[in-house]
């Protein structure tokens, strides 16, 4: 009797456990690979997202573009491949160049502590007079990140002082150098030490460091530089509002990053000396993820090609995160198996 029991709590358990499988990855996941990259755009629109954009750059082929579904879904104005979009964590790739630039250069040191440029922060982030800028390149530095505060999106700050203010008078999420966690508290206040140190605004000093010697015309640092018609709409699951209009972070498009980040990869923007201090502090490849926008950036060395994806529906849940990465993956393969 008590085995039947055993059995029947077992297979209640086990059918119980099935109502909380994410289906739509599993089929995401497990259906038929199309064709062609044009056909999984069609199939993520059909999964759910709003729109989506793909730059492929296969060494020696021209670059192919894809778009699909909605640029502005209020307007009914179809996805095109050359549109702006918000791409969030990915600027962290540029800001860890310019620190490698200024290490290079002389005009800072990778050990120096955060406490030499941020005296007014000693007591505030724990272990300041500590954390060194290697640390928090690396987001070793135990530095508590702003946008976990349960407070930060639903009464979202002005400005990176405000921003900042989330991540003070907190507890370290561990010693210097003794753990990793991701920390955009960290990219902040590496970006705002570019601009204690060169004298100026971060993004022109990433402009003449970066876009202009690359030739980026389509690369911006915040939405104050944009023609907005420009920019794709983001959509948030269960929220009606376009989150075009939210002032978060950098904007490219596709192209532009792709550009930049094979660059990145094959060495071309650095000079003598740099590429050996970056690939000693950060990482060649990054997503990006902020309310209605989602970005993946990659380069595959196997089949020496970029690949960058932007889709404008994210939600709280991970959901549309998780099958984003699927649609990549699909993407990537599909691209591989043309290439053999």
């Amino acid at each position: 009797m008590a085995k039947k029991i055993f059995q029947v709590v077992l297979i209640t358990g086990s059918l119980a456990s099935l109502y909380f499988v994410p289906w739509v990855l599993v089929f995401a996941w497990l259906s038929p690979l199309p064709d062609t990259v044009e056909e999984q755009l069609d199939e993520a629109i059909e999964r759910g997202f709003d729109g989506m954009i793909v730059y492929v750059d296969q060494a020696g082929k021209p670059p192919e573009f894809y778009a699909a579904g909605w640029h502005d879904r209020a307007n009914k104005i179809p996805a095109y491949p050359q549109a702006l979009f918000k791409i969030a964590s990915i600027s962290k790739l540029y800001v860890a160049v310019a620190i490698t630039k200024l290490a290079h250069a002389g005009r800072l040191s990778l050990d120096d502590q955060l406490a030499d440029y941020y005296p007014e922060l000693v007591g505030r982030i724990e272990n300041a007079e500590e954390i060194t800028l290697r640390q928090m390149v690396q987001h070793r530095s135990g530095i508590p990140n702003f946008t976990d505060h349960p407070g930060f999106w639903s009464d979202q700050p002005e400005g990176s002082d405000g921003a900042l203010q989330y991540a003070l008078d907190l507890p370290a999420n561990f010693k210097p150098g003794e753990g990793y966690a991701y920390s955009n508290t960290n990219y902040l206040l590496l970006s705002e030490i570019i601009e204690k140190i060169v004298g100026y605004n971060r993004h022109q000093f990433l402009r003449e460091e970066i876009l202009i010697p690359l030739g980026l015309k389509n690369t911006f640092g915040s939405l104050s530089e944009v023609d907005t018609t420009q920019l794709m709409s983001g959509y948030y699951v269960g929220i009606d509002e376009d989150m075009k209009l939210q002032n978060v972070g950098m904007i490219a498009t596709a192209e532009d990053v792709g550009i930049f980040l094979r660059a990145l990869n094959d060495g071309s923007l650095f000079e003598d000396g740099e590429q050996a201090i970056y690939s000693s502090i950060y990482e060649y490849e990054h997503t990006g993820l902020v309310p209605g926008y989602q970005s993946i950036a990659k380069y595959h060395e196997d089949m020496n090609t970029v690949v960058v994806q932007f889709n404008n529906t994210t939600d709280f849940n991970g959901y549309e995160w998780n099958l984003a990465e699927i649609m990549y993956g699909r993407v990537v393969k599909i691209v591989r198996r043309r290439k053999e």
